[in-house]
């Protein structure tokens, strides 16, 4: 592919690593048999989200463990629970949301660390396995469905559950469904499509619906789009596991910026943060780093959910 314009190179540098203390080493995992070939795995890092006095949260699959980094890079276990947390978001400023994959949407109450069940299933069936969210200003909650599902199976789901507790689905042929960001204006929804190595744009348009879904990027090498984050300029970080980059990509998809990890192939999931949002922190989930780079456009600002509670979700087609 070529640019008119080459990208800026940015290598990520180390901002803490998850301690020793912390790793699960020389033990199995069910996640890792199946996501990780039966490699040891002593920790698999992802969901990172930040709390409003700027504590990063970070998510470890395959032990069900939530942890937060202080902003000298200090780790604390905020809980441990029988479950697969993937991307996390706020619910409100004590609960995180978490996209769990063997669970379905759990909470966790952040000064406690009990975690509890929100959304486990859908018309009484389980759901493939849940893997990122995000809400939007109005409080509507987009999540994905992603399992196992790929090109052999492109059935991956992308849902929206609004406030009233209506359960949507948008999209039921992805093959991959992962990351997720919204514009900011909220009027399209970036995708990553992992296997089919591509981020999509999905519209939303005013009655509800979506249409004329299109590939926005494409990328390439051994695994596609993870986690993603849009700026205020509207640019879309995607977060490429397999090349190790971020790539930052301008409103034509073009990658303006190119962050480079440093330690690791495996660049996951990524959020803003910094007293201006400006700094980029990223997820090496394979080492348990957590590596950082300075752009020069903030992040946008993610909104929380809805002040008043989701009903209990109602669970119709």
């Amino acid at each position: 592919m070529w640019y008119f314009r080459q990208p800026e190179l940015i290598d990520a540098a180390v901002f803490t690593r998850l301690p020793d203390a912390f790793r699960r080493t020389g033990e199995r995992s069910d996640w890792a048999d199946a996501n990780r070939g039966g490699q040891p795995t002593d920790s698999f890092l992802e969901g990172p989200v930040f709390d409003a006095a700027g504590r990063l949260y970070v998510t470890d699959i395959p032990w069900g463990r939530i942890f937060r980094i202080d902003a000298a890079g200090g780790w604390s276990l905020v809980a441990e629970y029988d479950g697969e947390p993937n991307g996390m978001c706020f619910l409100n400023e004590r609960e995180l949301l978490i996209a769990d994959y063997r669970n379905g949407l759990m909470v966790c109450d952040v000064a406690s660390g009990a975690v509890r069940p929100w959304l486990t299933r859908r018309n009484s069936e389980r759901f493939k396995g849940i893997n990122d969210l995000v809400f939007d200003r109005a409080g509507n909650l987009y999540f994905t469905d992603q399992g196992q599902t790929g090109l052999h199976d492109p059935t991956g789901r992308l849902y929206r559950l609004r406030p009233d507790g209506r359960l949507e689905q948008l999209l039921g042929n992805v093959p991959s469904p992962n990351g997720l960001a919204l514009s900011p204006d909220e009027r399209v929804l970036y995708l990553g499509v992992t296997r089919g190595n591509a981020v999509w744009r999905v519209p939303l348009l005013e009655d509800g619906s979506v249409s004329k879904v299109s590939a926005f990027f494409t990328s390439y090498g051994p695994s596609g789009p993870d986690g993603l984050a849009v700026d205020e300029a509207g640019r879309v970080i995607v977060a490429n596991p397999g090349l190790g980059y971020a790539w930052v990509l301008n409103t034509r998809a073009e990658p303006e910026v190119v962050v480079r990890s440093t330690v690791g192939s495996s660049l996951t999931n990524l959020a803003f943060g910094g007293p201006d949002r400006r700094t980029l922190y990223c997820t090496e989930s394979v080492s348990g780093s957590i590596l950082t780079a300075t752009l020069d456009v903030p992040g946008l600002r993610l909104p929380e959910g809805p002040r008043e509670p989701h009903p209990r979700p109602e669970v119709r087609p």
